[in-house]
């Protein structure tokens, strides 16, 4: 059971605390000062009683600090301003002058029992969540998923620091972020998150900043905003390279001065909040168009991490793949299929251009539509694997990359040259039709 800690003066008030403690479901531990109550950190709320002899307070307010104690509500029998002023000003949370604030006391040591459960409550869930976005979520062991994870953990302990998560679509930015804000320091507060190309212009405004009553025709209440929501927490900002030059100033401002106006509001409203923001855009290249303001690009990109496409990750794709099929097969009580030959071949030869979703969604449907295992054509409706290049779009090789790769790339990139033909692909690269097949699987040693 939590405790009520209470530093009492005077005995005028005596009976009122275990009233009060026992209204939140605590326990009353009265000293006569700060030393005798041991630490007092997790208390539901530490009072002080002054009733009576309110002009000790400031000398107990020192003596509470010196101690540790948090700051006090300060209960007296005087009701006067000035000497409420004074007590906050040394170092109280509040003044209530009883027998009048007596429900406001009441009310306030609820509000502080319910916001402490909050807290605990999301502490359990930001465990629950740690599991559920842990990092081994993230599937792969190429040099380019290994970078990016090793700069996503390093920077983690730091929750104020700027991220912009970078990718194709589908290769897994949210995931990352998730797993960012899930094993930091705010991993307790919450994550909130918005797609900023999923919601029409006009409402990106009252989403992020919020809104006061009568802002707008249809404001009938106030609304706090996403800023408001994730306070103490993260905004992860997805598609951010969507977002309308119209907006970006106000969210630079967010950033810099730490602090958000709702629509409609005469004064703005303190917010610490980590962003993390994402995109499949070039936004150097926006910038360089006046699409996207160069000074949110750089406040935006202080932590910049770059997720590499399925297609340049080498073996993943079939670590991916067994990852998937052993999750799906058990999700709908099926048999996991096995990963033949064949299928490993038409994993490695295909583009991937919708990434890891592109992949989980293309195995799900072939689990349910085959008849226990699962061949190129149930994957692909029957057609073959696209003709992109696994090395990079428009048939680049990838670069920095191991030789492996380069060499595995290269053999895709002939492959697709000459549509699928491999005696073809292996004349035009010089090698043998059987080393053109263990590059393409990933199990070559040079001859």
């Amino acid at each position: 059971m939590s405790n009520l800690a209470v530093v009492a003066r005077s005995d005028s008030f005596s009976t009122l605390w275990p009233e009060l403690a026992a209204a939140v479901g605590a326990h009353a531990v009265v000293a006569e000062s700060a030393g005798e109550l041991g630490p007092a950190g997790d208390a539901v709320a530490v009072l002080l009683s002054v009733a009576g002899v309110e002009e000790e307070a400031e000398a107990v307010l020192r003596e509470m600090a010196a101690a540790g104690a948090p700051a006090p509500l300060v209960i007296g029998a005087r009701a006067d301003h000035r000497l409420a002023v004074a007590l906050v000003r040394a170092g109280a949370a509040d003044y209530f002058a009883l027998p009048g604030d007596v429900q406001a006391l009441r009310d306030e040591v609820g509000e502080r029992a319910r916001r402490r459960e909050a807290q605990a409550a999301g502490g359990r869930l930001a465990a629950a969540e740690r599991q559920a976005f842990d990092f081994s979520r993230i599937i792969g062991r190429s040099p380019q998923l290994k970078a990016a994870l090793d700069r996503a953990a390093r920077i983690i302990p730091h929750g104020k620091a700027t991220v912009l998560v970078t990718g194709e679509t589908g290769t897994g930015k949210e995931l990352m972020a998730q797993a960012i804000h899930y094993n930091g320091p705010r991993a307790a507060a919450p994550f909130v998150d918005l797609n900023c190309n999923a919601i029409p212009a006009t409402l990106i405004e009252t989403e992020l900043f919020g809104h006061e009553k009568g802002a707008f025709t249809d404001a009938r209440t106030a609304k706090p905003g996403l800023f408001e929501a994730a306070d103490g927490g993260t905004l992860f900002l997805d598609e951010i390279g969507d977002l309308p030059l119209t907006l970006q100033g106000k969210i630079l401002r967010a950033l810099e001065e730490k602090e958000v106006r709702r629509v409609g509001a005469m004064r703005a409203r303190a917010v610490d909040v980590r962003i993390i923001a994402a995109t499949h855009v070039d936004l150097q290249g926006a910038v360089a168009k006046g699409e996207f303001r160069e000074d949110l690009y750089y406040r935006l990109s202080v932590i910049p991490i770059q997720l590499p496409p399925l297609r340049a990750r080498g073996d993943d794709v079939i670590l991916l793949a067994e990852h998937f099929l052993r999750t799906l097969a058990s999700q709908y009580g099926l048999d996991v299929p096995v990963v033949t030959p064949e299928l490993r071949r038409a994993l490695l030869a295909h583009g991937w251009p919708g990434n890891v979703r592109e992949l989980r969604n293309g195995l799900e449907r072939a689990l349910l539509l085959g008849d226990g295992g699962i061949s190129p054509d149930d994957l692909f409706h029957g057609a073959a694997p696209s003709a992109q290049a696994r090395g990079g779009e428009s048939g680049a090789l990838p670069f920095p990359a191991t030789l492996d790769e380069i060499e595995r790339a290269a053999a895709f990139a002939m492959l697709d040259r000459v549509d699928g033909n491999k005696s073809a692909a292996a004349d035009a690269l010089g090698i043998s039709r059987s080393r053109l097949y263990r590059l393409l699987e990933g199990t070559d040693d040079p001859e």
